[in-house]
This record gives C-alpha cells, sequence and structure tokens, in this order.
C-alpha cells in the first residue's frame, strides 16, 4: 500500500492542524496505522497509533489531550487532528501502515512525511 500524508506547514504556538494521509488501495483496512515524527538532529519518536477498526487508540504521553488520531475506512485515510500546538511539536510527521504498535519497527509502509512549523 502506498501512503501519502499531507496537512502539514507553519502554525503558531497555541494554533491548530490536522494531517491527512491517503492510502493507495483498500487493503488499508486491514492495516493499523500510526503516526510519528522526527524533528531536526532528534531520532524518529511515535505520537499516536489506531487499530484496523478504529476502536483502538494510544498516543504518546507528550500529545495526550491535545491530539486526535481518526481514521475513515470508507476513504482510506488516517487522520491527526493537533491542536494546543507547542514550538517542540515542530517536526516531520509520518504516517505508517502495519500493526496497532508504538514501535516503528512494526510498521511495513511509510508515507513520505509531511512538516510541521510551529513558532513561538
Amino acid at each position: 500500500v502506498q501512503l501519502q500524508a499531507s496537512g502539514g506547514g507553519l502554525v503558531q504556538a497555541g494554533g491548530s492542524l490536522k494531517l491527512s494521509c491517503a492510502a493507495s488501495d483498500y487493503t488499508f483496512t486491514s492495516y493499523g496505522m500510526g503516526w510519528f515524527r522526527q524533528a531536526p538532529g532528534k531520532e524518529r519518536e511515535f505520537v499516536a497509533t489506531i487499530n484496523w477498526t478504529g476502536g483502538s487508540i494510544y498516543y504518546a504521553d507528550s500529545v495526550k489531550g491535545r491530539f486526535t488520531i481518526s481514521r475513515d475506512n470508507a476513504k482510506n485515510t488516517v487522520y491527526l487532528e493537533m491542536n494546543s500546538l507547542k514550538p517542540e511539536d515542530t517536526a516531520v510527521y509520518y504516517c505508517a501502515a502495519g500493526d496497532y504498535s508504538v514501535d516503528f519497527r512494526h510498521y511495513d509502509y511509510w508515507g513520505q512525511g509531511t512538516l510541521v512549523t510551529v513558532s513561538s
């Protein structure tokens, strides 16, 4: 499956953005989906994951209460709604398809990444 992430941009601290990740085909519905991010000079970091039904969700502590992951299997798309953004949320955000997991090694397919920049 091919993944196309979009929705990144420049936003002021406290603002919001909604990322989308569109999958190329119906097999999307059989995968757990995850969002990860990588800031300059830092390692890739888990953000959120959602299982194939959308019934199980897990967030990193750093984004809990501010970010919401969701999916629309009819549209083969997963979303990451980000509110109350902080400068430390600045990173390239990647969507991935695989297991329902916090471990990037459990994902088989990755999108190209979309840059989120939060200004102070």
